[in-house]
């Protein structure tokens, strides 16, 4: 189940800095970044002072609280743009994963808004090959998620840093 205990520009800077810990951001990663900063309604400077905070090593507000309502609504949000791209990198799924870790999406949840998503694909595009094309990649996104929503939960319990 989502849980409220996040706030936006905490979440904001997190996911920034899980895609920086291969030192690059790909188009994909930036593509993510641009609809996670949308659906967290940041403010056009913000995602520039939180790079840069994290570039300098140095603080940044927290940012404003997220319901659980809004947690959901931003995973999805961010998962859709993930699944468009049709073949998902191993980067898209680092994401994901600790977007489901923040917002403390469960394998329920997490099936629930799969299964939105694919009446949302359904809905935006008629050619059958390109909805079986989204849809397997979504459905072999879901293990692969799951995995390492595990792995980023079980380094968090143990003590390691994400």
């Amino acid at each position: 189940m989502t849980t409220a205990a996040s706030r936006s520009l905490d979440v904001f800077r997190s996911t920034i800095e899980v895609m920086l810990v291969d030192g690059v951001l790909t188009r994909e990663e930036k593509r993510l970044i641009i609809k996670l900063a949308s659906a967290l309604k940041l403010s056009s400077e913000e995602p520039a002072q939180i790079y840069e905070a994290i570039r300098t090593n140095s603080e940044t507000p927290q940012g404003e609280q997220i319901s659980a309502a809004q947690a959901r609504g931003i995973y999805t949000k961010v998962f859709e743009v993930a699944i468009v791209n049709a073949s998902l990198s191993r980067d898209e799924f680092r994401v994901l994963a600790h977007l489901r870790s923040v917002f403390d999406i469960d394998e329920e949840e997490h099936a629930l808004i799969e299964t939105e998503l694919r009446e949302i694909v359904k809905e935006k595009f008629e050619d059958p090959n390109v909805i079986d094309k989204m849809l397997l990649t979504l459905r072999d996104s879901v293990g692969l998620v799951g995995d390492l929503f595990d792995n980023v939960r079980k380094k968090t319990t143990d003590g390691g840093s994400e």
